[in-house]
């Protein structure tokens, strides 16, 4: 037996968790930025900067491909299971239309997305992370 409200509160834990993937991201290069330039030591953390260049990376990856993410399914689907409203465009161009007002193509995302995943990159050789193996006192 399935709750609507059960599906609903699912839907909005997967869309918490898709906020907070998206401020990882943006945030994360922000603080990357800064930290850099003010020696904060602990954005050269090698685990945060994998984890950082790896999920930006995904989201150019699925863009170039016309792949909705993930999470936007789950949460439609999940929305969709509890009889509330869906979206039927990706979870960044709705909320940036919702946001902003902004209609945009495919490729324009693609593009954004690509171009913040190569500021991501730039930002890993202005501000090389430590090595894996590098000592504990180095940290």
């Amino acid at each position: 037996m399935s709750s609507p409200k059960l599906y609903h509160t699912l839907a909005d834990v997967v869309l918490i968790t898709h906020v907070g993937f998206v401020a990882f991201v943006v945030l994360g290069l922000g603080l990357i930025i800064v930290g850099g330039f003010c020696g904060w030591k602990w954005i050269r953390n090698p685990w945060f900067r994998m984890i950082h260049l790896a999920a930006i990376g995904v989201v150019t990856l699925q863009s170039w491909f016309g792949i909705t993410c993930p999470l936007t399914v789950l949460e439609m689907t999940l929305r969709e299971r509890a009889g509330d409203a869906s979206y039927h465009t990706s979870f960044i161009s709705h909320w940036l239309q919702r946001l902003l007002f902004y209609e945009a193509p495919a490729w324009v995302f693609a593009a954004s997305y690509t171009l913040f995943g190569l500021l991501v990159v730039a930002s890993w050789f202005k501000f090389r992370p430590r090595r894996f193996n590098s000592s504990k006192t180095n940290r």
